[in-house]
Formats: structure tokens, C-alpha cells, sequence
């Protein structure tokens, strides 16, 4: 079963493809997978919701620089395909 990823998000591999007004979330329990996402996703409510719990729980700390959250893959794509750029 595929899982479709939504256009306003993108999993990126290299660290020179962050288009200008994004950021980049690294997102997984275990294993993490590196998303691109619009800023003005921080201006929604539930995604400041999710940011705020994550940092509650775990704290912003990653080794190369990003924000981490620590859910599962699906529920991030969920949350996040309601959004609007």
C-alpha cells in the first residue's frame, strides 16, 4: 500500500534543495525521515499544537540542526495534508 505525500510537503534527501519559505522537520520514532515544509504551516494552530507537545516530550534537539518529531510518519502526513500553505 503506497502512501501518498501531500504536494505541500516533500521528504528531501540533500541538504541544498530547501526551497526559500521552508524549513526542514525530521520526523519518525525511530527512524527519522527528513520533510520540507512551508512556513506559514507555523502559523496554523494544530501545527503549533504539535510543535508544543513534541517539545514538551522531547525537546527540539537533533545533531544536524532541525526540529524532530517524534510521531509516526502517517500521523505527521495526516496532520499535516489538512493544512493549507
Amino acid at each position: 500500500m503506497a502512501i501518498r505525500i501531500p504536494r505541500m510537503i516533500k521528504k528531501s534527501s540533500t541538504y541544498g534543495d530547501i526551497p526559500k519559505g521552508h524549513f526542514v522537520m525530521y520526523v519518525g520514532e525511530k527512524q527519522k525521515k527528513r520533510f520540507v515544509i512551508p512556513i506559514s504551516f507555523l502559523s496554523q494552530p494544530v501545527f503549533q499544537d504539535l510543535l508544543s507537545q513534541a517539545k514538551e516530550e522531547f525537546g527540539f534537539d537533533h545533531p544536524m540542526g532541525g526540529v524532530t518529531i517524534p510521531c509516526t510518519e502517517d500521523s505527521f502526513i495526516n496532520l499535516t495534508s489538512r493544512l493549507r500553505k
